[in-house]
C-alpha cells in the first residue's frame, strides 16, 4: 500500500514548478533600492545650476508616499540642466555597449531632451541626444532605444567630435536638457543590462 501524500505537499511542489518555469523566462524581478532615497537604484538625479531652475543646485528625489520621485521645474526660455549619475557618482562609468536602451517613466509639460554623456567628453553641450517627447503633464512609461539612428546633435550646443558608439562605451550620466519652461518628475528608469550599485 503506497503511503498517502498530503494535499498542501502537492499544491506546494506544484507552485513551486510553475514559479520556477516562470522565473526561467521572465525577466528579472525588480531590485530592492538602495538604503538611501533612490528611483530604481539610482541615487544622484541633480540639479546642475545651469540655467533658472526649481531646485536650482543639489538632489531632486523627494518622498512620494512609499517611493521617491525626482521633481524639477525648468523656468525661462534659456537652456536648463539635470543630471543622472549613472553609476551613482562622478568619477563611474559604465559600458553600455551591449545594452538596447532604457525605460523612462516620466512627466513633462513641454519638450525636452536627454543627453549620454560619456566619461572623456563630460563637459560641454556638443553631446549625442535624443527627444524626449511632452507628455503633457501624464506619467508615462517611454522606451529610448540605443540605435544610432535615434540620436542626434543640435547646432546650438555643438556637433560631438566623438562617435555614439565610443560614449556607450564610457557612459557616465544621462543629462536632461531643455530651452523651454517645463514640470519634470521622473519616477522609473530601467537601463538594458544595467544595474547601478547602491552607495
Amino acid at each position: 500500500m503506497r503511503p498517502r501524500v498530503p494535499f498542501a505537499a502537492v499544491v506546494l511542489v506544484l507552485v513551486m514548478s510553475l514559479v520556477g518555469a516562470g522565473t526561467a523566462s521572465a525577466s528579472p524581478a525588480r531590485s530592492c533600492e538602495c538604503a538611501t532615497p533612490s528611483i530604481d537604484r539610482y541615487q544622484q538625479w541633480l540639479a546642475s545650476g545651469e540655467g533658472t531652475t526649481v531646485p536650482a543646485t543639489g538632489s531632486l528625489l523627494v518622498r512620494e508616499g512609499h517611493q521617491y520621485a525626482a521633481k524639477v521645474t525648468f523656468l525661462n526660455a534659456e537652456w536648463h540642466v539635470a543630471v543622472l549619475w549613472l553609476g551613482n557618482r562622478f568619477e563611474a562609468q559604465a559600458d553600455l555597449s551591449k545594452s538596447a536602451g532604457f525605460r523612462l517613466t516620466y512627466s513633462a509639460t513641454d519638450d525636452l531632451y536627454v543627453q549620454l554623456r560619456p566619461a572623456s567628453h563630460w563637459s560641454g553641450g556638443d553631446k549625442w541626444l535624443t527627444l524626449v517627447p511632452s507628455t503633457h503633464g501624464k506619467l508615462v512609461m517611454r522606451w529610448f532605444g540605443f540605435a544610432p539612428r535615434a540620436w542626434t546633435s543640435l547646432p546650438e550646443l555643438g556637433t560631438p567630435t566623438y562617435s555614439f558608439a565610443s560614449a556607450l562605451t564610457e557612459a557616465r550620466g544621462l543629462v536632461f536638457v531643455g530651452k523651454t519652461p517645463n514640470r519634470l518628475d521622473f519616477r522609473g528608469l530601467r537601463v538594458d543590462g544595467y544595474q547601478p550599485p547602491c552607495l
